[in-house]
């Protein structure tokens, strides 16, 4: 069974090695070697730590976190959204981003936004997402990844 709950600053490291095997696994072929391994450089403390203070869950099976994704209140943004590579397929990721958008719409937000990896962005328009320019995500490490912007009306 897939349980979503929210995540503390004890989960920090755990949601930053699902991050990290989801996007080194998942987008070979979308980005370089290079930038996949910039992309997961350092470590928990260097940053990602200070996302679990926010709208920030993680999805269990039988009690271990297999994926994880964030709501961020100020830009209206869905993010982090990564499932473990042995768990891919499962549905896990269609729960994980219906169970932001609920919260999201609990929230009274009518539009929320993200920024798709090139390898997810047919994952959001089947769930509703809008938007095909390729542009460029600054992340705040500096490095600089081509992504598409995309946005869904929740009412």
């Amino acid at each position: 069974m897939f349980e979503i709950r929210r995540a503390t600053l004890e989960d920090a490291q755990t949601a930053f090695d699902i991050r990290l095997l989801a996007i080194r696994s998942q987008c070979i072929g979308a980005y370089a070697s290079e930038q996949m391994m910039l992309w997961t450089r350092g470590a928990a403390e260097d940053g990602y730590d200070a996302l679990m203070d926010t709208h920030f869950y993680l999805g269990c099976v039988g009690g271990e976190p297999v994926a994880s994704g964030m709501l961020d209140l100020t830009n209206n943004e869905i993010g982090a959204l990564f499932v473990l590579p042995g768990f891919i397929g499962r549905g896990f990721g269609r729960q994980m981003l219906a169970y932001l958008e609920a919260l999201a719409r609990e929230l009274e937000i009518e539009e929320v936004i993200l920024d798709a990896t090139l390898n997810a962005a047919d994952f959001y328009r089947r769930h509703g997402y809008v938007g095909s320019e390729q542009a460029i995500y600054h992340s705040p490490s500096g490095l600089q990844l081509a992504c598409i912007p995309m946005r869904k009306h929740l009412y």
